[in-house]
């Protein structure tokens, strides 16, 4: 395990009386009053959780100031970054190390975010640092049309995390670049047009993979990539059927299940609406693979978010689903924020695609592979995986405490530490909690120094995607300042 960029030293708060949670190592004083709930706890959160310490100190900022980025903000950067920006007052942010953020007063806070999901192995990682400064200083950059042996040994390695016959490599910048090439690359082998993605799906915001997008907040009012056709999601939740044994998860929806032993509705429904689908989740993934090979089609499996052991039990997302995609899509994780992204395919895929020619600037340039290259070795010295699993599985475990103990949290899902916390009005509804009430928990977290996200079709559910560098101590926080920020809430409301 990497030490040095740990930044965790002793415990949390000290005093005479305070309440810790079930398994918690994060202390804070205890509160009075009552909670709006269905169950009123013994003790409840009232005072702000001592944040974990850190012995990394960053830069003093003498930049810009505030204002004046601000003021460039509106003027010169494109409109839709002010409608993207995050807060009501945004983090400024300066400087980063492993799973902290300074922002440029020299606030830290604990990345639970990770730039969305990109950040694996931890804020400029010394390990991955040095790597990225050696080729800094050997060369830049130069284009495949060389032989260079940082894409080579890239090449090997990351094809060697991979089950066959997934073992021919393309690099790309990015995930929505990823995804256009695997689009076309299906449609030159099977001779067929039409791709099918799940309801809520996002893959790229480039004009192709939009159509693939099935999210209306990114959609324009023009015509998008057509061939392109949406199926049902089997959300076990928010959808028709299903209930508490029916996910691929360690924990289950609230929902009550009505599957006959063997034989699960979250599984049968939206296989037979894909079948249907095709004529005009334990094991939903295995039979949609089926339904569409049999029917000429390949299979790709989007890894930008879930893959490089981020679901815990898995380097892949997919090998969790007992499955072997025919393609393989990756980006953020894969170079620890640096722009880049990767298909891999199999050697007959390939032979189809090379009738052509397509060629890529700056896709597997040095900076990008020795960079990758770096967070590989990094994953496994750090046990980064095992992380995601142990601390992942222990906060999805505690947040499921929280979901049973308050009527807005609705459901708790994930794997590893790709976590989602929907909220609701209330569970018998299970309307989305509107965009206003949420915004003032996404505040309240930041505002005690956590950073996490936001999604879902109705931006519902927050997002808990830290850097895979995480510490227990660094979870029990998170979980100490969510319930207060929930708390605090339920009591204004």
């Amino acid at each position: 395990m990497y030490k040095v960029g740990s930044c965790l030293r002793g415990r949390a708060l000290t005093g005479a009386s305070r309440w810790r949670p079930p398994g918690s190592s994060t202390e804070f004083h205890l509160p009075t009053g009552a909670l709006y709930q269905k169950t009123s706890p013994r003790h409840l959160p009232r005072d702000i959780p001592e944040m974990p310490p850190c012995s990394f100190k960053p830069e003093e900022y003498k930049g810009m100031s505030k204002e004046r980025m601000m003021e460039i903000r509106r003027k010169n950067c494109n409109p839709m970054i002010m409608k993207v920006t995050s807060y009501k007052k945004p983090v400024f942010v300066h400087q980063g190390h492993m799973q902290w953020l300074w922002d440029v007063d020299g606030k830290r806070y604990l990345d639970f975010f990770a730039g969305v999901a990109t950040v694996s192995v931890g804020h400029c990682h010394p390990r991955v640092t040095a790597a990225a400064l050696q080729q800094l200083k050997r060369l830049w950059h130069t284009t495949n049309i060389y032989v260079y042996p940082p894409l080579h040994e890239y090449c090997e390695k990351l094809a060697s995390h991979l089950p066959d016959p997934l073992k021919v490599v393309y690099l790309t910048n990015s995930g929505s670049e990823a995804n256009d090439l695997a689009m076309m690359m299906a449609r030159l082998h099977t001779g067929n047009f039409d791709i099918i993605t799940f309801r809520g799906s996002y893959h790229g915001g480039s004009p192709q993979t939009i159509g693939l997008t099935s999210n209306s907040a990114y959609k324009y009012p023009i015509a998008g990539a057509s061939g392109c056709t949406n199926t049902m999601c089997p959300d076990v939740f928010r959808g028709p059927w299903g209930g508490s044994h029916c996910r691929d998860s360690p924990v289950q929806t609230i929902r009550d299940c009505g599957c006959a032993q063997g034989h699960c509705m979250a599984n049968e429904h939206p296989s037979r609406e894909l079948e249907e689908l095709c004529s005009t989740l334990k094991n939903f993934l295995k039979e949609a693979y089926t339904l569409v090979r049999e029917r000429g089609g390949v299979c790709i499996a989007d890894e930008v978010q879930t893959g490089f052991g981020r679901t815990g039990t898995h380097f892949w997302g997919f090998q969790g689903h007992d499955v072997i995609p025919d393609m393989v899509t990756m980006a953020k994780g894969i170079g620890n924020g640096f722009p880049m992204g990767a298909v891999v395919t199999t050697p007959e895929i390939a032979a189809s695609f090379a009738k052509g020619v397509h060629f890529n600037t700056f896709g597997g340039n040095p900076m990008a592979c020795a960079v990758a290259s770096s967070v590989l070795d990094t994953i496994k010295e750090d046990g980064t995986q095992q992380i995601s699993l142990k601390v992942g599985t222990y906060m999805m475990l505690e947040l499921a405490k929280l979901r049973d103990k308050y009527e807005i949290i609705g459901d708790v899902r994930g794997k590893g530490l790709q976590i989602g916390v929907e909220m609701v009005k209330d569970k018998a509804s299970r309307d989305p909690l509107p965009p206003d009430e949420m915004n003032k928990i996404f505040e309240d977290v930041k505002d005690m120094g956590i950073l996490i996200g936001k999604g879902g079709v109705y931006g519902q559910t927050f997002r808990v995607k830290p850097p895979m560098c995480i510490t227990m101590e660094d979870a029990d926080f998170f979980l100490a300042v969510f319930e207060k920020s929930v708390h605090d809430y339920m009591e204004r409301r």
